[in-house]
């Protein structure tokens, strides 16, 4: 007995460790923060960043930016009686921009519904500088991989001025920050689904995104159904700079709950193990 105690045991403790892994999605691609620099202190750059869900909020739709090609163009022209998928990144992120977007592209492979077909994807920079020829190659890129047809008909990457892009931004709750020192954006990972009338139906946090709940959110946004809060854990992207004491990739809450669960783990395993010894005792006594 007490060999299958603590054979269960480790089952548990790796299953245990397993989950920490899993809640750190992308993070092993990522640039962590050092312990030493304080991971957990926020500094005042990313006390302005987030995503606030605005279920059912409606976005904007007269809003205008410029596409790949650098025309003109109204955001409601890409709700054509479709569902779309919305992110907001930078073109030059170094960071979790990138993670977000091959996160996205991998699931999006996995579904069986197609872009420009099911449903549209669009991908808007949240930094102004950022130019459509830069746009234009991202969508070679990320269409490329995708590997469907029409998928650059369907998955749009723009651009734009300032006070659009924080329309957009405050429309569906997303908050981000701008560092002059760094010249970078701070920002939190995520996606947002909308209706094809263009309201807020659904937001997804991180840099994974489970292939049924795509799916399934897909289809409901598709019949204007509106999704249910769902729990935060937020990645933030922000480069450190250990010349002037500034934070990089600070993800307080997702360590937070991976160590939550290790020491959890831990716990049911030496309590497990302690009490397979307990019963073990009285056998050897008897002997």
């Amino acid at each position: 007995m007490q060999a299958r105690m603590k054979k269960m045991a480790k089952w548990l403790l790796a299953g245990g460790l397993g989950i920490a892994l899993l809640v750190l999605p992308g993070a092993a691609r990522a640039q962590f923060v050092d312990p030493d620099q304080g991971i957990g202190v926020h500094p005042d750059l990313l006390k302005k960043v987030g995503i606030d869900q605005k279920l059912n909020a409606s976005v904007p739709l007269n809003l205008t930016f410029r596409d790949e090609q650098g025309k003109p163009v109204e955001l409601g022209q890409y709700f054509d009686g479709k569902p779309v998928i919305l992110t907001l990144v930078y073109y030059t992120c170094p960071m979790l921009c990138t993670q977000v977007l091959n996160g996205l592209d991998r699931t999006l492979k996995l579904i069986p519904m197609s872009i420009g077909k099911d449903f549209n994807v669009v991908t808007v920079s949240i930094d102004p500088n950022d130019t459509p020829m830069v746009a234009a190659a991202k969508q070679a890129l990320y269409t490329g991989i995708y590997g469907r047809p029409g998928a650059a008909q369907g998955w749009h990457f723009l651009t734009g001025q300032q006070p659009q892009i924080k329309a957009l931004a405050d429309a569906v709750g997303f908050r981000y920050a701008y560092d002059p020192d760094s010249k970078q954006f701070a920002h939190a990972a995520g996606i947002m689904m909308l209706t094809s009338g263009g309201k807020i139906a659904r937001y997804f946090y991180g840099v994974q995104y489970p292939e049924r709940d795509i799916r399934l959110g897909l289809v409901d946004a598709s019949r204007g159904k509106i999704g249910s809060p769902v729990d935060q854990v937020l990645l933030f992207c922000y480069h450190y700079d250990p010349h002037t004491g500034k934070y990089g990739l600070l993800i307080s809450r997702v360590i937070q709950l991976a160590g939550g669960l290790t020491v959890l783990v831990g716990g049911i395993f030496l309590i497990l193990l302690f009490r397979g010894e307990h019963y073990a005792l009285p056998a050897r006594r008897r002997a």
